[in-house]
């Protein structure tokens, strides 16, 4: 792998991982910011000290893959990129701001200071304090792209969570239960937000959370038939009225399963909306709102919706910047199913939140 004239030598996977993270940012980073991101990885490299040489390669994965999410799930750009290269060394001090500032400039230095200064914050905050905690973290920092790659960062520990000792997994996932993940869905990530309730219930009620998977992999045939089967007349009318779409079965995560449960004290097989259809338009910003009312009379024509679960975020978006038309049919046999309808525009603000929003309102990823 080459970064400078010299070349520096690395196992298959970190190279891997190294050339996804490349494969990624290389479609929208100039040839001199890919120049960048390879200079800040020689650097994370060449910052270990001695003592630590034998932790570099999964460390600088664990960067990497903080980088890589920070890019393909949020959809920032180059500063958060190099940024969240940057902040294990920094955080560590085998790097420091000056030194950062030198080779990328302020922004990038004071990305990465503010990144440390959450650490030192978070680890005097108790998860009873937790929305005390938020409404710090979305105080203190004056650039949002920090709690971003904050988020990626918790994310990434998340799921290399088996890697730590037993004893700290529990208070890992309840403060990512009760801190970050709801930052998550204040910013609108909705992904990362139910990737971390997920994976928190994995280690706070792993029973629960076993049984409910293995209950969800058992009914994937029946469901996967039941899904054909509702979307096939609806996909009809569709291409007939010449529609730009794609529908998707998308199943509920399982913490939503396990709040259902619990909320309402009923079983896996009594939680009826198990699953949502999601019909995605590809239409132009002037027919938006239109072509999803079309859409909800197709659906309309074939199933009948129960008006007490209508929700219409098209004309009123939620605060998150959160659009979508959602209704509830119920299908021959009395069986219940929830069906979104929304454009590619707000499918992507639905998944990766204020990055999403900037781009369309027509700023860039960094900006």
């Amino acid at each position: 792998m080459e970064s400078t004239p010299d070349k520096i030598y690395v196992s298959r996977t970190v190279e891997n991982r190294y050339r996804k993270l490349l494969r990624v940012c290389k479609t929208f980073l100039e040839k001199e910011d890919l120049k960048d991101l390879r200079k800040a990885f020689r650097m994370v490299w060449d910052s270990f000290p001695e003592s630590e040489i034998a932790s570099r390669e999964s460390k600088m994965m664990q960067c990497m893959e903080v980088s890589t999410l920070v890019v393909e799930e949020i959809g920032l750009q180059k500063t958060s990129a190099i940024s969240s290269l940057l902040y294990h060394s920094v955080s560590k001090e085998y790097l420091d701001a000056e030194q950062i500032r030198k080779v990328f400039g302020d922004r990038i230095a004071g990305i990465t200071s503010d990144l440390v200064r959450m650490d030192r914050i978070e680890t005097k905050t108790s998860s009873d304090q937790a929305e005390n905690f938020r409404k710090l973290l979305l105080s203190l920092v004056t650039d949002v792209r920090v709690i971003l790659i904050k988020l990626a960062e918790r994310l990434v520990l998340m799921k290399h969570l088996e890697d730590y000792p037993e004893a700290e997994r529990y208070g890992i996932a309840m403060d990512t239960f009760h801190l970050y993940a709801p930052v998550g869905h204040r910013l609108g990530l909705y992904k990362i937000k139910t990737e971390m309730e997920d994976l928190s219930l994995k280690h706070i009620q792993p029973e629960d959370y076993h049984n409910i998977e293995r209950k969800l992999t058992e009914t994937t045939a029946a469901r996967n038939r039941f899904i054909r089967d509702f979307i096939h007349p609806i996909q009809e009318e569709l291409t007939r009225q010449e529609f730009d779409f794609e529908i998707k079965g998308r199943t509920k995560s399982v913490y939503s399963i396990y709040n259902k449960m619990q909320k309402q004290n009923i079983s896996f097989e009594e939680v009826y909306d198990i699953f949502a259809i999601r019909i995605i338009l590809n239409s132009p910003p002037e027919k938006e709102k239109s072509d999803c009312w079309r859409v909800f009379s197709i659906i309309t024509d074939f199933y009948q919706p129960n008006p007490q679960r209508m929700r219409d975020w098209i004309s009123v978006p939620k605060s998150n910047g959160y659009e979508s038309l959602h209704t509830t049919v119920v299908v021959p046999g009395g069986k219940w199913v929830e069906v979104q309808i929304r454009t590619v525009r707000m499918n992507e603000i639905a998944e990766k939140g204020l990055a999403a929003h900037w781009k369309y309102k027509g700023g860039q990823g960094d900006s």
